[in-house]
């Protein structure tokens, strides 16, 4: 690949010190692994954000019983906790390597947690609205995009994996590295093409709404739920602008200008995936669907053809 040498750190300073043996002392900061030292008091507070968060997922996942999307946001705000975490380190250290490469693997991985967590509650909207209008079944949903954002995490991990234990500047981090953007692109597609999924069913279902499925009709009326929605949009829209964002940094490289410029990152990163978290907090499935979140469910049909709880038939169309 053309941009595998520009992704290889450069090893000495413009001082002629080797890169692994500078301290702020003894270097200029431009040549340290971000190029400057991330700051304490922005980094702290997505440190404290994440961590806080925790607890109210916890406390819902389990009210509610929500696993799956409980343990897709866990995973994420831990990760995410962990790599600002690593930030802040930098920032007493910025030549740190160790501390460098962990807000790399684990900021890298975090949003695909998230993602899967998103991704598992298209399948229920899907039932809510009427399984008639999606192209898919909703048990489909999950299972395709859960199965694809895991193949990404894997990319993500390994490629982590390698690059953080391999010596600074040498192949083996420069393939952990690509393998990583791999696997970050990967999950962009995965998005894009659940993005597109979502248009289509909302299209199909607004314009047939005198035929949406009578049952939840009390719970559609509702504005937590409508509120809801708008915030799954806007939060897939976020950890999707985030995705391309990474995308873009990795490929061009560490030394370059976009890696190296810390606003834009604590935008297009940072406050992406804060944001995200945020509104999946604050307006968390298991409360908005108001009890009807295991009602919406979606299952398995049984060898015999018996209707369960995520199929819709001609009868439930027909309910007054």
């Amino acid at each position: 690949m053309e941009h595998v040498q520009h992704l290889v750190r450069r090893q000495f300073s413009e001082t002629g010190i080797p890169l692994d043996e500078c301290t702020v002392d003894t270097c200029p900061l431009i040549d340290s692994a971000t190029g400057y030292a991330p700051s304490m008091g922005g980094n702290l507070i997505f440190v404290v954000l994440f961590g806080v968060l925790i607890f109210p997922q916890l406390f819902f996942g389990i009210r509610h019983k929500t696993w799956g999307f409980m343990a897709g946001m866990l995973g994420g705000l831990i990760l995410e906790m962990v790599g600002y975490i690593g930030r802040v380190q930098l920032n007493n250290d910025p030549f740190g390597e160790g501390p460098f490469m962990l807000q790399i693997v684990t900021l890298t991985i975090g949003p695909a947690f998230l993602s899967a967590a998103l991704y598992l509650c298209l399948g229920r909207i899907v039932v809510v609205f009427g399984e008639h209008f999606s192209r898919l079944k909703p048990r489909t949903y999950s299972i395709l995009f859960v199965t694809c954002d895991f193949f990404a995490l894997l990319l993500q991990a390994a490629g982590g994996a390698m690059a953080s234990t391999s010596d600074n500047g040498s192949s083996l981090q420069d393939t952990g590295i690509n393998v990583m953007i791999a696997g970050l692109s990967a999950q962009v597609v995965s998005l894009l093409v659940y993005i597109t999924l979502c248009l289509d069913f909302a299209w199909r279902a607004y314009r047939n709404r005198d035929n949406w499925v009578p049952k939840h009709e009390s719970l559609r009326r509702t504005v937590l739920f409508k509120a809801f929605l708008c915030a799954l949009v806007i939060s897939t829209l976020a950890v999707f602008a985030r995705s391309v964002f990474r995308v873009a940094e990795l490929s061009e490289g560490f030394d370059s200008d976009l890696a190296k410029d810390e606003v834009t990152f604590m935008i297009l990163e940072a406050a992406m995936i804060g944001l995200a978290v945020i509104l999946m907090t604050l307006l968390h499935p298991g409360v908005a669907f108001q009890g009807s979140y295991h009602e919406a469910n979606f299952r398995m049909r049984t060898r015999s053809g018996a209707k369960t709880s995520g199929d819709v038939t001609p009868d439930d169309m027909a309910q007054p």
